[in-house]
Order: C-alpha cells, then sequence, then structure tokens
C-alpha cells in the first residue's frame, strides 16, 4: 500500500500568531513567564502532552482558540512572553564584549545525546541534560556556537516495573512532526538531505533544527522511507543495537555532522566532542583538507587537532566505545586510503598502544590523538583520567599529563522553581538571572527572611509529594496493584525528604542506605522526627546488575518497616528530576569513589534550597564544606575491597544521619522553623550556586578552550596552510632527531643552605644531535622534595640558551625559585618546543636527566 503524506499545521487566529513562532524556540523551557502561558492555555493538556508547547496548540480546538484571542488578560500574557523572547534575542551578550576574539568565530559542539526538555526524548541521563545545560548557557552568553546531534525516532526506553520489581523497557516513535522542531531546507525550498556511505551502502540523512535560545541544534535523521530497513535502525535508538549499528551511528554523528554542517555553510574553527562518540569527526576534518587544501596526512593532522578539543565523562576504561579492527577497516577503509596509511597505521590512530594489534579501536584513543586539547569533568576526575591514561605519556609526571579539569555545572534557569525564582527575585534583584555565575549573584541570600524561604521550600515539598503520589498511583495501577496501598498514606508533607535519583549502576550504589534495614526503619519510623525517602533512576536495557538494584530497592520500599517511607518512581525524566530537585530536603549521593566522573544533580539542589549528602566524589570533592552539606567519609579509596568499603559508609551515612541530618532538620524554636538547618540552606546557596552553574563552566571553556584552540587553528590555517606545513616538517625531524637528545652535564652551587630568595644558578649542557636550541625547551621542574626521589608542588622554570659548546652541544643556564623555605629540589628536562605546537606535552617526548 502506498501512502502520500503531507503535514497540517495549526490555524491560529491572527491576534494569537505568534504562538506559533514561541513553541518553537526552547527558550520556554526555562523562562517561568512563557512556560506558563502554554499552561494558561489548558492545564490538562500542558500534562497530558509531556509539556510540549506544540502539542498544546495543535490539539487545541478551534472554539478554544478564539476564546484565548478574545482574552485580553492572555494576550497581555502574549505580549509579555514575546518581548521577552525577543529581548532575550537581540539584547548584546557576554561574548560580544569580550577583546581580542577571532572574526566570524564558529564553534560547533556534538554530542550524542541532548536533555533539552522531557517533550523531546532524545538523552539516557547525565551526559546529555548536560549537553542541553550547555547549550543554554552557550545561548545566554551569545556564543557563535551551533549543536549537532542525532535525531532517534524512538530516543530512550521508557520504564517500567513488572510485579516483582524488574525493570522492563518500552520503546515509543517520536512524533518529529509535533515537536519543537524545523525541518532544514536548502536553498531550493526542499528539506536537506544528503548521502553517506557506509561500507557500501548508501544512506541517505535529513536535517532537522531546534533553536535553543539563541544557540540552533542541527539533529541528523536516517528514518527515511528510501532508505532500507538497516540505514533507517542508524538513527532509530540512543545507545542501541549491536557494535556494526553503533558504528554507523557515531559515522552519522561524526562525519555526518561535519558533512551537514559544510552543506549549511557553517565551516567551525573549533569541534568540541563531549565524549567520544562524535570522534570521527576529526577523520573528515582531516580528509577535507587534504582533498580539498592538497595537504599531506601530517599537514592535516595537525591543522585539524589544533582546532578539536575532548571532553571525556568516563572514569573507567571499560565506559569507551571499542570496535574491532575488522569492523573499523570495513566502514573505514575509505579514509585510510585518502590518508595514505595502511590498515595497521589507520588503527594505530585508535589503539591504546601503537602497533599492538591485540588492542581494538577505542574511540577515546582517537579523540585523545586528534585533539589539541583534553579535559576531565571535576579536578578529581581529571586526576583519575591522567591516572587511567599515564601509559600514553609514560615519560611525563602525574600532574603534567594533558588533560586538565574543568568542573561541571547547571543551567540555574531550566533547574530552579517558579516558586524560588520569584523569592530570588525580590530580595536578590536580577543578577541571579543574568549572570548566575558572578560571585556576588547570590551573595545577598542572607536578607532573605527565614520565614520565607522555608515557605517557598515547604511549598515545593508538598507538590513534590502530590506528584509522586500521583505518579505511584499511576505504576501501581500498571502492575495490577491499586487496590493494595492507598497512595495518600504513602509520604508526608512536612517530614525530611531524601532524595536519591541518577542512573542505577552498580557503582553509584543506591541500596548502601539499606546495609541495615532495621537501623533505617527505626530512623524513618519515629514519629516525631519522620524521614522519607524518593528513589528514582533507570539501568541501561543490558546491565542485570541495576535492574537488580531497583528490584532491591521495590522490595525494600514494599517490606511492612519502610512502606509509605521509602517509594520508587518509575520512568525518571527531566520532569520528574525537576520536581525532584525542587523538592527535596537532601541530595544523597553515594558512589564508590573515584568512580563518579562529576555528577550534577546535586548542583540542581543548590539553587532551590536543598543540601548534599555524598561521598566525597566527584564536584562534591573539591565542593564539600563542613558548614554547607555533609560528606560521607574523608575521600578514602578501597579498591577491590568492595564489602568492607560498603559496611564501613554505611556505617557513616546512618551516623550522619542519626546524629547531625535529622537533629539538624528536626531542631525548631517555637515558631516551628528550622533556623540552624536554614542557615546551612543559604550558605550552600550564597557560597555555591553561583559556581555551579554552567555559565561559569561555559565561559571557561571559552577562555581556556575555544579561543585558544580557534587562534591556533587559524595559525595554521592562514597564508594557505604555511604553519600546519612547516610544523608537520619540524615534528619529522623532532621525530628523527629525538633518540639522540640527552643531558650531559648539569652543574649548580651544592652548598647546603640557601637563603630565602637568594639565587640558585643551574647550568646544563644538552645534546641536541639533529636539532636546534630553538627546537626544544630545556627546563628545570623544581618542587618539594618528598621521600628523596619524589617533587611535589612543582613549577616549571624555562631555562635560556646561552652558546654552543661543542658538536651537538648546547649550554642552557636557568635559576632554581628560592621563594619558600624547606627542603626544595630539581629536575633536569628536555621537551619539544614550537611556536605553532598548542600542547607540546602531548607529544610525549620528554628526555629527563639520568
Amino acid at each position: 500500500m502506498k501512502v502520500h503524506s503531507y503535514t497540517v499545521v495549526p490555524r491560529l487566529p491572527g491576534k494569537i500568531a505568534e504562538l506559533a513562532r514561541l513553541t518553537r524556540n526552547l527558550y520556554w523551557s526555562w523562562d517561568h513567564e512563557v512556560l506558563a502561558l502554554f499552561r494558561r492555555l489548558d492545564p490538562d493538556l500542558w500534562e497530558e502532552s509531556g509539556h510540549n508547547p506544540m502539542l498544546v496548540v495543535g490539539r487545541l480546538d478551534s472554539r478554544r482558540l478564539v476564546e484565548a484571542s478574545n482574552d485580553e488578560a492572555f494576550l497581555a500574557h502574549l505580549d509579555r512572553a514575546r518581548e521577552r523572547l525577543d529581548e532575550y534575542l537581540h539584547r548584546p551578550r557576554w561574548f560580544s564584549r569580550l577583546e581580542e576574539v577571532p572574526g566570524q568565530l564558529n564553534i560547533a559542539y556534538f554530542s550524542a545525546e541532548y536533555g533539552l526538555t522531557e517533550c523531546m526524548p532524545i538523552y539516557s541521563g547525565g551526559l546529555g541534560v548536560l549537553a542541553g545545560d550547555h547549550l543554554k548557557a552557550a545561548s545566554d552568553l551569545g556564543l557563535p556556537l551551533v549543536g549537532m546531534g542525532l535525531l532517534y525516532r524512538q530516543g530512550y526506553f521508557q520504564q517500567y516495573l513488572n510485579p516483582s520489581g524488574w525493570q522492563q523497557e518500552k520503546y515509543s516513535d517520536n512524533d518529529f512532526f509535533n515537536m519543537p522542531l524545523s525541518r532544514v531546507m536548502d536553498p531550493g525550498g526542499r528539506q536537506l538531505v544528503f548521502d553517506m556511505d557506509l561500507a557500501g551502502r548508501k544512506t541517505l540523512i535529513q536535517v532537522w533544527r531546534a533553536d535553543v535560545g539563541k544557540v540552533p541544534l542541527f539533529l541528523l535523521d536516517t528514518n527515511l522511507k528510501d532508505n532500507g530497513p538497516q540505514e533507517r535502525a542508524v538513527t532509530e535508538r540512543l545507545y542501541g543495537g549491536d557494535l556494526e549499528t553503533r558504528i554507523r551511528q557515531e559515522m552519522v554523528l561524526g562525519i555526518g555532522g561535519m558533512r551537514a554542517l559544510k552543506m549549511m555553510g557553517i565551516d567551525p574553527d573549533v569541534c568540541h566532542m563531549n565524549e567520544g562518540h562524535s570522534a570521527f569527526l576529526a577523520l573528515e576534518r582531516i580528509r577535507v583538507l587534504i582533498e580539498e587544501k592538497g595537504l599531506a596526512f601530517d599537514e592535516a593532522r595537525q591543522a585539524a587537532s589544533a582546532g578539536n578539543l575532548f571532553t571525556t565523562h568516563t572514569p573507567v576504561p571499560a565506559g569507551f566505545d571499542v570496535f574491532p579492527a575488522e569492523l573499523v577497516i570495513k566502514y573505514l577503509k575509505g579514509y585510510a586510503d585518502v590518508f595514505g596509511l595502511s590498515p595497521k597505521a589507520f588503527m594505530d590512530l585508535g589503539r591504546e598502544t601503537a602497533g599492538d594489534d591485540k588492542k581494538n579501536f577505542n574511540m577515546a584513543m582517537l579523540a585523545i590523538r586528534l585533539s589539541s586539547r583534553i579535559n576531565g569533568v571535576s579536578q578529581l576526575h581529571a586526576r583519575v583520567t591522567r591516572k587511567m591514561w599515564s601509559h600514553i605519556w609514560p615519560d611525563l609526571p602525574e600532574d603534567e599529563k594533558p588533560v586538565g579539569p574543568l568542573t561541571n555545572g547547571i543551567h540555574v534557569g531550566s533547574w530552579i522553581s517558579g516558586d524560588m525564582a520569584s523569592l530570588l527575585d525580590r530580595y536578590l534583584g536580577t543578577l541571579w538571572r543574568e549572570d548566575p555565575a558572578a560571585p556576588e549573584a547570590f551573595a545577598r541570600v542572607d536578607e532573605i527572611p527565614d520565614e520565607e524561604l522555608w515557605t517557598v521550600h515547604e511549598r515545593r515539598r508538598t507538590r513534590l509529594v502530590a506528584f509522586a503520589r500521583k505518579r505511584l498511583k499511576a505504576q501501581l495501577f500498571k502492575r495490577g496493584m491499586s487496590e493494595s496501598v492507598r497512595v495518600e498514606d504513602v509520604l508526608r508533607t512536612d517530614a525530611l525528604t531524601i532524595g536519591f535519583a541518577r542512573r542505577f549502576a552498580t557503582y553509584k550504589r543506591a541500596t548502601l542506605l539499606f546495609a541495615d534495614p532495621d537501623r533505617l526503619a527505626g530512623l524513618l519510623n519515629d514519629a516525631d522526627r519522620p524521614v522519607q525517602i524518593l528513589f528514582a533512576g533507570k539501568a541501561h536495557p543490558k546491565d542485570e546488575a541495576g535492574k537488580s538494584l531497583i528490584r532491591d530497592v521495590v522490595r525494600f520500599a514494599s517490606s511492612e518497616s519502610l512502606r509509605g517511607r521509602v517509594v520508587f518512581l518509575e520512568d525518571y525524566d527531566l520532569n520528574l528530576a525537576r520536581y525532584m530537585v525542587q523538592g527535596v530536603d537532601l541530595w544523597l549521593n553515594t558512589p564508590r569513589r573515584p568512580r563518579e566522573a562529576s555528577g550534577t544533580s546535586g548542583m540542581k539542589v543548590l539553587p532551590n534550597g536543598g543540601l548534599n549528602a555524598s561521598i566525597l566524589d566527584g564536584w562534591w570533592a573539591e565542593a564539600f564544606q563542613d558548614d554547607l552539606g555533609w560528606a560521607i567519609g574523608a575521600g578514602e579509596e578501597y579498591g577491590e575491597d568492595h564489602e568492607y568499603q560498603d559496611k564501613v559508609e554505611s556505617d557513616a551515612l546512618y551516623s550522619l544521619l542519626e546524629n547531625e541530618i535529622i537533629p539538624l532538620f528536626w531542631e525548631r524554636g517555637q515558631d516551628g522553623l528550622p533556623r540552624a538547618w536554614l542557615q546551612r540552606v543559604k550558605a550552600s546557596m550564597k557560597r555555591l550556586a553561583s559556581t555551579y552553574t554552567t555559565t561559569r563552566m561555559v565561559k571557561e571553556y571559552v577562555e581556556w578552550y575555544y579561543l585558544p584552540a580557534a587562534r591556533d587553528y587559524r595559525m595554521l590555517a592562514g597564508n594557505d596552510f604555511l604553519k600546519a606545513r612547516e610544523l608537520s616538517g619540524w615534528l619529522k625531524k623532532v621525530e628523527a632527531g629525538w633518540g639522540n637528545t640527552r643531558i650531559e652535564k648539569v652543574e649548580y652551587d651544592k652548598q647546603s643552605d640557601i637563603p630565602m630568595d637568594g639565587r640558585l644558578r643551574v647550568d646544563v649542557i644538552a645534546r641536541l644531535d639533529g636539532l636546534e636550541p630553538e627546537d626544544v625547551s630545556v627546563q628545570l621542574y623544581c618542587g618539594q622534595v618528598e621521600r628523596e626521589s619524589e617533587i611535589r608542588k612543582t613549577e616549571v622554570v624555562k631555562m635560556k640558551f646561552a652558546e654552543r659548546v661543542g658538536d651537538g652541544l648546547f649550554l642552557f643556564r636557568g635559576y632554581a625559585p628560592t621563594g619558600r623555605s624547606g627542603r626544595l629540589g630539581f629536575s633536569v628536562r628536555v621537551v619539544p618546543a614550537h611556536e605553532c605546537l598548542a600542547a607540546p606535552l602531548k607529544l610525549g617526548k620528554v628526555c629527563w636527566e639520568q
């Protein structure tokens, strides 16, 4: 049967025609005034639609639309919403005020998932939510940034539990024509469609666009009728399918994404890979330079890599996508041929150890090798990553391995409740909205009366309880258990409410709190100091251990001693997450340190007046202070002794609850206010809320990575890639001569005591056969000496070339620092140096004094 399709759009009376424009810009998802406009049209339909303004407008009958067009109050609200969007889109932003910004800068941000709003379910968890918040902050700051991703027909799964509490997965098709999306058109007015060759199979790809404030997000979709089932499946499910489906998916994201940008006239200076899923984009950048600019592979590699940034969120090697050689060569042999590389040499681009045929092709390794800059997502995670990949740069000290720390944040406007936002407006002004990362944005929190802060927070807790009861009733009905539990008896609106919601992976230890059920029951059932716990989260469909944890939580929740005090809410999504972070009193996080890369869920309670109790992992390891929340343990790491670790840390958690958290919450004066608790809430808001924002995070990406990478890329690309060619030739020179480089002699005054701020001259003779002094940097690696041979608290001092002292021998001179007392020391080393080399240490070539 042949089907002829067409698209129907709502017909809006002239006075409310602007509704159509408002529905298509996701600005509404973080502006309470605009969002309220759509809810006002039909509150019930707003909930039924999954908070989708396009569906709300599209499903309203003509009578309601006419009624709205004649409602003066609604029209006034519409005018305010339109003015807010227009003002937002046209007001100059932070980026426009920066100095020394390259003209017409283009930044492309690639991610496999985006958590922007619940009515666009193309995300699975924290990585996608972070990507969505990144785009929103980029819009707030006025960055010349575009997003690139995939538009999944079914996205991630909807979760439901069977009567035994075992997770089941359900997939539903997304209706792209009733989502805040538009089709990208080519100059001829037709939808932009292009094709890719995937191992000899032609695959058509269409391009969609979502407007995230000022930032366009382009999404690629292979679900076209002219594609075969195999090709249509590429963008069917997020993280779905077998390895072959995954490599196709990642080729479409990285390679297809770059081709789509080019077809739209966008030539990015900087490509930011949010995890390794999009790392194939680096191959495409190199291919274009070879075929269109006539560069050799090594020249193109240097130029392309200069503009690539790789952000990793994974603290364990098993978290990266890995493909076997036969699959890589099957799909990417064309790139090997263009690059002039043998299959073995091409595989080495993605192998952890070059030349090791036993190693598969690792997408993180590809991203590392073809990026000039790499960062982790918290200070601790950067250290863990440097240690995890220490074998890549074996001659570098741990703290110099080229992985920088840039801690994640949250988009405050997307996560703060409307009630709290109004309260902050009254007492803090508007700075917290305009620049939430400003140090003074939350500085006046102490001026908020305790009574008002507590009233707002209790209102949000009450709404959370009402929402949880409604959701629980629906999920029990689906399980055929509607008569067994009175949801009105579940949870209390006045109890200390603890939230635990995240992906159910074993290392996150969702059941740590149940290590001693009797002890926990005693805490939760105290009639004078009631406590309750809300759980939510999904396990990966193939993670049987994670599913077992969910079943265990559900069984604990249904036990006689905990019933009504512990609730598991199904199908964790952005809507449920907002209710939880806006309504809980305490956010609980119990990962095995150091397995949590960053975590952002706990950050979301900060502006909403919630507190954190967490293992010192991820962001909390750097944020924790005694008066801002609670630390479970003191940052210990237990290796593989998980049983002992769980025993120690569960006991520490119970002790915190019994002796500190619960007593502080229930310590009330005659006015019924927990003033000591509120003092801690205010301290947390004042000192942490402005730090852990995507506004701060994206500013740091701009200053630390985007602008330097753009300058490096443009320098190498200028004058027909002259500098790229020079750099490539210089690297070959270094490669050929490095084996003969060594430190021949080190001389300095070996007197036992040096006066503080005195001068300790060091002379070094280095052999540089085949190299010149300008090809290297001879350095003193200085610091405090520990254990006779370890240097800590390091400082690197570059030595100056003094004179040639023989055939291939050169004298360098410098001064070791003496600005602090104690046992200090230095080592001498030589590293390559070139004006166009963004990260010299990333080459891994270090010649130490032996």
